[in-house]
């Protein structure tokens, strides 16, 4: 089969304006597309609508984006398969197919969203899904800017912006040490504070996920990040926890933890009866099944005879008997891993009680500037 005559076809660019010529209509219309960054900062005055697929979406996702899905997951695998078999006019002529008879709710349901604002619109690539929404509802009188490269660009943006150079303070510590708490302490102080942990659903131990909302995925976690990192001013302190490459089930953007890193760190020592007590207030209330799946979950590394204790503290309600345990087996773990840091900025603090106002406040005056 011969090439086929689009509904839209590309007459020219003039910089981010790209102009098309609709058919059956007779009509040139303007498609508007900005970077990443400008696609964010313009986006806050109006609507992101998200024409990927729900599973694309579900993956990931702008933070803020309404799911406005062009075709639906089982419709795009259709479409797909008809591009990669049979080419792109058969592809083209599915694709128009299944979203004809929708055309009409599509802008209905965007005008009901956009309530006289204009409309933010990417696909992944900032291909035709994305620019066909687009004339449609500027048709529809919906003003609509477009994000150049898609969400694929959005994602490459994000990751970039991890890779500048900001001054981290790292806060470290052996588990119980109270670092969330003290991360809390400093945001109230008006610190710029990136809690990972919280970001990622999980208080990244064997023990993290108990208490918590399911996590998001890897990349959605990024997205997260970025969003909270968007509104911090690059020339002042961030403060960030010690974390692994991994908080549960989530990796953390390589880009952003090879930053860290090498950024001095800071570890606080706290008396073990302190940390004991910490943990049993975090875990003392939790349900003992799952307390008890935790400690399976490290059986080998803690073994067998270890677990058995613990599991029979649980049952005879010694929550501080159990967090014992568990600390014995973190803080090897901790001391192990404190040798195989990357940074060569290493400084210690000693405190008597775990009092996150007070550590805070000192910390602060340390005067670190997060770079080595």
């Amino acid at each position: 089969m011969g090439s086929i005559p689009a509904e839209v076809t590309k007459i020219g660019s003039f910089g981010n304006i790209h102009i098309v010529y609709q058919r059956h209509l007779n009509e040139y219309i303007l498609l508007s597309y900005l970077s990443p960054n400008e696609f964010l900062k313009a986006s806050s005055q109006g609507v992101i609508l998200d024409v990927r697929s729900p599973s694309e979406f579900e993956m990931g996702h702008i933070s803020g984006a309404a799911s406005f899905p062009l075709f639906s997951n089982a419709e795009r695998a259709e479409v797909g398969t008809l591009y990669k078999q049979t080419g792109k006019n058969e592809a083209l002529f599915k694709g128009l197919e299944l979203i004809g008879p929708k055309l009409r709710i599509f802008a209905e349901k965007a005008l009901e969203l956009t309530q006289g604002k204009s409309a933010y619109i990417h696909c992944w690539r900032g291909g035709m899904r994305s620019a066909g929404m687009a004339t449609l509802l500027q048709t529809a009188g919906i003003p609509c800017f477009l994000l150049k490269g898609g969400y694929k660009n959005f994602r490459f943006f994000i990751l970039q912006e991890f890779k500048k150079p900001w001054k981290f303070n790292v806060l470290g510590g052996k588990t119980g040490s109270g670092k969330t708490l003290i991360l809390h302490e400093l945001t109230s102080q008006g610190e710029q504070v990136l809690d990972l942990e919280a970001l990622a659903n999980h208080k990244g131990s064997a023990f993290g996920r108990i208490g918590e909302l399911p996590q998001p995925s890897t990349e959605q976690f990024g997205n997260k990040v970025y969003e909270v990192m968007k509104n911090f001013d690059i020339g002042k302190t961030v403060w960030i926890e010690d974390e692994s490459h991994t908080i549960g089930s989530v990796f953390i953007p390589s880009e952003l933890y090879e930053n860290y890193r090498a950024c001095p760190l800071l570890v606080m020592d706290i008396p073990f009866e302190e940390r004991v007590n910490h943990l049993s207030k975090i875990y003392g209330n939790y349900d003992k099944i799952e307390i008890k799946e935790a400690f399976e979950r490290i059986r080998k590394k803690l073994g067998g005879q270890h677990v058995k204790t613990a599991i029979e503290l649980i049952d005879a309600n010694n929550v501080q008997g159990v967090a014992s345990i568990a600390l014995h087996y973190y803080d090897k773990a901790y001391l192990h891993g404190l040798q195989h840091k990357d940074t060569t900025a290493i400084r210690y603090f000693s405190f008597d009680i775990l009092d996150p106002l007070f550590i805070s406040n000192e910390l602060i005056k340390t005067n670190f500037d997060g770079t080595n």
